[in-house]
C-alpha cells in the first residue's frame, strides 16, 4: 500500500522543497560538466553564479521549512524561531529573478532559477506573517499548515 499523501500546506510545500532539491543536485552534478565544454570561461562562471543563487535559495527554504516542522511539533519555541538563523535572508542574490529570461542559460537552469525563486518568495512571504504574529503575542493560523495542532505561547 503506498504511503499517504501529504495533505497540509507544510507538508506539500517542504515535499516540493525536497523535490526541488534533489532536481538541482541532479542538474548540478549531471549538466556541469556539459555546460563546462558548451560555453566559454565567463559564460561558466555565469551559470556557476546562477547554481550558487538556487543553492542559496533552497538551502535556506528548507532550513526555514524544517524549523517550521519543529516549531509545530514544539521541538522548538516560537522565540528559537524568530531566532536569525531560522530567519531567511532577503539579499539581492536570492530575491532578484536575474537570469530567469537570459536567453543564453540553458533551459533547464531557467527552469530551476524560475521554480527556485517561486519557492523562495513564497517562503519569504510566509514567514514575514509567521514572525509578524508572534511578534504580536498572537499564535498564526498554523491550522493552514499543519491541521489542528497550535502551539501556546507562553
Amino acid at each position: 500500500m503506498p504511503a499517504p499523501k501529504a495533505t497540509t500546506l507544510l507538508d506539500r510545500t517542504f515535499d516540493e522543497g525536497l523535490a526541488l532539491t534533489q532536481e538541482v543536485r541532479n542538474y548540478i552534478a549531471y549538466h556541469e560538466q556539459a555546460d563546462r565544454r558548451e560555453f566559454d570561461l565567463s559564460r561558466c562562471l555565469v551559470v556557476g553564479y546562477q547554481h550558487t543563487r538556487i543553492s542559496a535559495r533552497l538551502i535556506q527554504v528548507m532550513t526555514w521549512l524544517l524549523a517550521m516542522k519543529a516549531l509545530l511539533s514544539g521541538e522548538i519555541s516560537p522565540e528559537q524561531f524568530t531566532a536569525p538563523q531560522y530567519s531567511l535572508t532577503d539579499s539581492e542574490e536570492c530575491s532578484s529573478d536575474k537570469g530567469e529570461d537570459d536567453p543564453d542559460m540553458p533551459v533547464a537552469l531557467r527552469d530551476l532559477l524560475l521554480r527556485s525563486h517561486a519557492l523562495y518568495s513564497r517562503i519569504l512571504r510566509l514567514d514575514a506573517m509567521v514572525r509578524e504574529k508572534l511578534a504580536a503575542g498572537e499564535v498564526p493560523n498554523f491550522a493552514m499548515l499543519s491541521g489542528p495542532a497550535i502551539i501556546p505561547l507562553e
